[in-house]
């Protein structure tokens, strides 16, 4: 079932749910400049053999408004729109899951809105930052940044390409956000990235979270006091935010669960699916346990 959800006077988001309305809400929310349909549908339909499943679309991509350049955002409020989405879907708390950005945001959520929260899974992603005059975790300083392939990569986002020399651009773009683990199937990301194209109506590329005002997301130091059940997903492949950034973000929560799916990259292939929708769904049903136990606990003797 598709949804068009308002969160505030400049901005409308598409939204998609699957599985029973009856069954305990997921949340997905996907990393910067990408559509909800990112997400690959294998996964989706495996979390939705038990819950309601929803995704969607971020401000600037797929069929949501794209109007950055005339109303321009901060990445704060694309946590705020997942609030948005859940009070427009009349969703009062749901598993969060969010990959890179999303990670990101999963993280705000988690700060300041714990009790819309039945649980979080965060994953291709890095810790907060941490306030200047704060102590950071040991070994901040030393975490490496993305390769440097890739960051040659991205200086070239932006550039205007016809549409095929874009999908050649996306492909080694994904090629590279894989991993060097697992063989890499164009095919598969061919067929990603048509899906996602014809879904929003055209090729251009949208990279407007790399302009949204990025103050407000030095709050590692919060970390700590988190008390929803979290799991932070590890990738030893991943280029962008590989080991040791996944260890760090556990250390930082300290209430948080690791846990390593093998070969994963930033990229969520054909070959990681299952030991990701394994973890997710463990630990979506763990928080669920916990949840009902709490809930027993508070009835009257």
């Amino acid at each position: 079932m598709e949804h068009i959800v308002r969160v505030d006077d400049d901005y409308e988001l598409w939204v998609e749910e699957r599985g029973e309305p009856g069954t305990p809400p997921v949340l997905l929310i996907m990393g910067a400049n990408a559509s909800g349909l990112t997400w690959p549908d294998a996964l989706v339909d495996r979390l939705a053999e038990d819950h309601r499943v929803i995704r969607y679309d971020h401000r600037d991509t797929g069929r949501s408004t794209r109007g950055y350049t005339d109303a321009p955002y901060a990445i704060c409020d694309l946590a705020l729109d997942a609030v948005k989405v859940l009070d427009g879907l009349h969703v009062d708390r749901a598993h969060v899951v969010g990959m890179s950005m999303g990670g990101t945001l999963a993280q705000l959520l988690l700060l300041d809105y714990p009790d819309r929260l039945l649980s979080a899974t965060v994953f291709a992603t890095t810790t907060l930052a941490f306030p200047e005059g704060t102590a950071a975790p040991e070994g901040t300083d030393a975490l490496p940044g993305p390769d440097p392939r890739l960051l040659a990569v991205w200086e070239t986002m932006g550039e205007a390409r016809d549409d095929e020399a874009e999908m050649s651009w996306r492909i080694e773009h994904w090629r590279l956000l894989a991993g060097d683990v697992l063989p890499f199937d164009e095919t598969e990301f061919r067929d990603l990235e048509q899906l996602i194209a014809a879904h929003a109506g055209t090729f251009a590329t949208g990279f407007a979270h790399a302009l949204a005002d990025q103050s407000r997301l030095d709050r590692g130091d919060e970390l700590a006091a988190v008390s929803v059940p979290t799991l932070v997903l590890e990738g030893p492949a991943d280029p962008v935010a590989g080991p040791p950034h996944a260890a760090h973000l556990a250390a930082a929560i300290g209430s948080a669960r690791l846990v390593t799916i093998p070969g994963m990259g930033h990229a969520l292939s054909r070959a990681v699916v299952p030991h990701l929708a394994a973890a997710i769904s463990e630990h979506l049903a763990t928080a669920e346990r916990s949840g009902d136990d709490r809930a027993e606990g508070k009835r009257p003797g």
